[in-house]
């Protein structure tokens, strides 16, 4: 079922899945959604997003992102709905384009067609590159949150115009096109998060952020004039630059700016695989 991104879990001996399973099923940890349990092959590599525009003829890719869905940094701790993501992924090179594309997009809209189905819109698959290429770990129905905010950031033609093409079946007939600059994203949580968290927790600072800095609230609300925390992943701080490099200095430059109260977030989002940075 529906686990707001937490429902995964890779255990690392038997007695750990046996524990997973009985907190899940028995313990009701996930409430409805762990009444089925999927286990499947366990895929070692590195994890990327794809994000498609569909119809019923035509499955276009959006650029590439990449996720990171452990709460702390190193990819340690336990899997969020997403922690950050930086636009376009390291790994992503026209030639792992062309495989996806062949491997799992392009089959993805044959199967789709032999089973009758019409769908337009957008998938979203979550894919993780193996020694034998890539796998397909999940697909959403929808955008990914927060990888839509590092792709839509770097589209160029207008989405409407994309999404009435979609709709009436001529996805074929526009021209998509992204700006050459690379984009971050860092989410802000509520300290404890994905676990138990306080809500109603005052935020201050938003108003002092630079005019390229984007801000995505995701769980926020007003209460008494004031923007407080209302939810686990509370807000996602946006921008673009020449390199992701450069995104990520200017993102954390403003995280710096912000406060409320238990806020955590990873410090190396976009700068794993980029030269360490130094404020």
């Amino acid at each position: 079922g529906l686990a707001a991104g937490k429902g995964v879990v890779i255990p690392e001996n038997r007695e750990a899945a046996i524990n997973t399973l009985r907190e899940m099923m028995s313990d009701k940890k996930l409430g409805s959604a762990g009444e089925k349990i999927v286990v499947e092959e366990f895929l070692s590599g590195i994890e990327t997003s794809i994000l498609a525009f569909v119809d019923n003829d035509t499955i276009v890719p959006m650029v590439s992102a990449k996720d990171h869905k452990k709460v702390y940094n190193f990819e340690k701790g336990p899997n969020t709905g997403g922690m950050g993501t930086f636009s376009p992924s390291e790994i992503y090179t026209d030639e792992l384009s062309k495989e996806i594309s062949e491997k799992v997009l392009n089959r993805t809209l044959q199967g789709f067609k032999k089973d009758n189905l019409n769908y337009n819109g957008v998938l979203f698959i979550g894919l993780t590159i193996t020694e034998d290429g890539p796998k397909v770990l999940e697909y959403n129905v929808r955008f990914g949150d927060p990888e839509t905010q590092s792709v839509l950031f770097r589209l160029e033609t207008d989405l409407h115009k994309i999404m009435e093409a979609i709709l009436d079946n001529k996805l074929k007939d526009i021209e998509i096109n992204y700006k050459k600059e690379e984009a971050v994203c860092v989410m802000l949580t509520s300290g404890g998060y994905p676990e138990d968290y306080e809500k109603g927790k005052v935020i201050t600072g938003l108003e002092d952020l630079d005019e390229d800095i984007v801000v995505f609230h995701s769980g926020t609300k007003m209460l008494d004039g004031n923007l407080v925390t209302n939810g686990g992943r509370v807000i996602g701080i946006t921008t673009s630059a020449g390199s992701v490099e450069e995104a990520a200095k200017k993102v954390y430059k403003n995280i710096e700016k912000i406060n409320f109260e238990g806020m955590h977030y990873r410090t190396d989002i976009g700068i794993k695989f980029c030269e360490e940075i130094s404020f």
